[in-house]
């Protein structure tokens, strides 16, 4: 690309949605140019609030549109399947909320049409291009604290939550691990990559979902990770990572941290903050630059989020998913991440679209 705007649509209109648009409004070469969403009241609603000159009410009309560059899928992670896909078989390059799919076949299938079709495609993992998390990863690379050996992660929040809510959905691909335990397995992939094994437990609702899940993931270097998520009890959001000559911790939201601290061994612990000029902590703006830098550089993945580890996140949370016993219609009787395609729940137009509470933060 040449242009000097990277052209945006917005698909979905909840909660998430409003806070990216809101986030990428002040970025000064992003262009919101259209909102696409089930019903044409809710996307002219969407539209009139961020000052967007297209509103759609339906997600093909926006994914057929020539003058949009970049779309933004903001649905439940049920429908992201048939959105993103939508999106990439009508030549757009795709931003995909967290978690990337309800499995890893269905993400397989999304990065097979991207490169299939040289579309630009990343999941919107957020922390990985957070600033401050960008500069922990660069020490630790840099061996600071020697060699990794263990991980520890959490998030939950209080709750509790009615049946009625999307997340003791099974429709909807419901429970703690998909939509919070992304973020500590993520975490534990960013510094050591895929496990070489994953042991599981969870307490499931009658509904079938896990309300909290804790895992232990290990690697043949002899590294462990300890990962928990909860929708039943609200935790510190705290990580640590423990290495052979040192130990960095970040005392409280690990994916979106103000600070944290570098212990080496032998020497006084240092502190390194967010710089203010890089926003506020939740700021969403990063993965939005990232995203359209790779644009108009030409390419179809972002080396911050690679296909390859969004995959491998996937399969990671499939195989806790099998441990704990946790399947999504169409996939019982199944391991996780396999048969037929109908985790996206057939027509698109029917999937709800992520409300206010799509944007999880610590308690």
């Amino acid at each position: 690309m040449t242009r000097q705007k990277v052209r945006w649509g917005i698909l979905a209109t909840g909660g998430i949605a409003a806070t990216f648009t809101a986030d990428l409004v002040h970025l000064p070469d992003a262009e919101v140019v259209a909102v696409g969403s089930r019903s044409r009241e809710s996307a002219e609603a969407f539209a009139g609030r961020f000052g967007i000159p297209r509103a759609y009410g339906d997600w093909e009309s926006l994914a057929r549109d020539a003058e949009v560059d970049v779309v933004y899928v903001a649905t439940p992670h049920s429908a992201h399947r048939v959105a993103a896909g939508m999106c990439l078989e009508a030549g757009r390059h795709v931003l995909c909320e967290k978690p990337f799919t309800l499995n890893v076949r269905e993400a397989e299938e999304l990065v097979a049409l991207a490169r299939g079709g040289g579309r630009f495609l990343m999941e919107a993992m957020w922390m990985y291009c957070n600033p401050l998390v960008r500069r922990l990863k660069a020490l630790v690379d840099d061996g600071a604290i020697g060699e990794v050996r263990s991980v520890r992660a959490d998030f939950g929040l209080a709750g509790p939550l009615p049946a009625s809510h999307r997340l003791r959905d099974p429709e909807l691909g419901g429970g703690a691990l998909l939509d919070l335990g992304v973020y500590p397995v993520s975490f534990a992939h960013l510094l050591l990559g895929e496990p070489s094994d994953v042991t599981a437990r969870a307490a499931l609702s009658k509904e079938g979902v896990d309300l909290q899940t804790g895992a232990v993931l290990s690697w043949e270097s002899g590294a462990l990770a300890s990962v928990h998520c909860s929708i039943v009890g609200g935790t510190q959001t705290s990580a640590s990572i423990t290495g052979s000559r040192g130990r960095i911790d970040i005392p409280y939201g690990f994916f979106f941290p103000d600070a944290f601290v570098l212990h080496r061994d032998g020497r006084a612990p240092e502190e390194f903050t967010a710089d203010p000029a890089d926003g506020p902590r939740d700021s969403l703006r990063h993965e939005a630059a990232e995203v359209m830098r790779a644009v108009r550089a030409g390419e179809t993945e972002s080396p911050l989020v690679p296909l390859d580890g969004t995959l491998a996140v996937m399969r990671t949370l499939d195989a806790i998913r099998d441990r704990v016993g946790v399947r999504y219609p169409g996939e019982a009787g199944e391991a996780p991440g396999s048969g037929p395609d109908t985790g996206s729940q057939g027509d698109p137009r029917s999937a709800p679209e992520a409300g206010p509470e799509a944007r999880l933060t610590p308690a």
